[in-house]
């Protein structure tokens, strides 16, 4: 497995998958997307993983796109195939028939977001922040909204992906976001003691739970859900340099 991304197995049925680039907050890029995607890959085809946990190294969850990358001059030959190395991840996280776990440390800030979004259960520290800023850069947010929408009304997603604000832990709680708030130097415990309780459960039972909550509230594929997402954009076309989001 890539450097870029570690699995580590805590217990047993459990692993982690950790975003290892924390020089950089662990921001995306398509190397890293491909070795993310692997180790996804790798876990659903291992019958004694029930659970599997998604953080980042460093303290630090996610910062979304690393700008510096996807601006470099001449570009690099993985940018024009990034946004299919995240929809495979986000595939597979949408099909997945484990139970998906997030440790939100500090931030989870664009496709960040998106994938703290994706998992099941979100355990968040008390000054962590999620934020769904692409309102801010005139771009779209098919892998946010695909989720949103999945998950939460389309109330909840208007303020998310319409305000574009930072929403810290306590209040990703209350808009049930997050399962828990804990302090920040307790995230990656507090997610251990809870996916301790998560894998003591029947594997065959957390399989069919998992599968039949999917299925009973959408009938199409991964790649319909998402596809049906990207074609929501009126502008597809639209191209724009990335630019951070704000710190609103």
């Amino acid at each position: 497995m890539s450097e870029l991304v570690l699995i580590e197995r805590p217990m047993e049925r459990v692993a982690h998958v950790v975003l290892n680039r924390p020089e950089r907050r662990n921001a995306l890029t398509g190397p890293l997307a491909d070795a993310f995607g692997d180790a996804l890959e790798q876990l659903h085809n291992d019958d004694d993983v029930t659970v599997i946990v998604i953080r980042g190294a460093g303290n630090a969850f996610c910062s979304g796109l690393d700008l510096k990358e996807f601006s470099q001059d001449p570009q690099p030959d993985w940018v024009p195939l990034f946004s299919k190395k995240w929809r495979r991840i986000h595939s597979i996280l949408f099909e997945s028939d484990r139970i998906v776990v997030g440790a939100l440390e500090r931030a989870a800030v664009n496709g960040g977001a998106a994938l703290a979004l994706a998992c099941d259960l979100l355990v968040a520290g008390d000054t962590s922040f999620l934020q769904v800023g692409e309102i801010q850069q005139g771009m779209a947010a098919p892998m946010n909204m695909a989720w949103l929408r999945l998950r939460f009304s389309e109330a909840l997603a208007a303020r998310l992906v319409l305000l574009g604000d930072r929403i810290p832990g306590p209040e990703l709680v209350r808009l049930g976001i997050a399962y828990q708030s804990v302090p920040d130097d307790q995230v990656v415990d507090a997610t251990d003691a809870l996916v301790e309780r998560l894998a003591a459960h029947d594997r065959g039972g957390v399989r069919r739970i998992k599968t039949s909550l999917r299925r009973t509230t959408v009938t199409e594929s991964a790649d319909e859900w998402f596809a049906k997402a990207v074609a929501a954009d009126p502008s597809p076309t639209a191209t724009t340099r990335p630019i951070a989001a704000t710190n609103s």
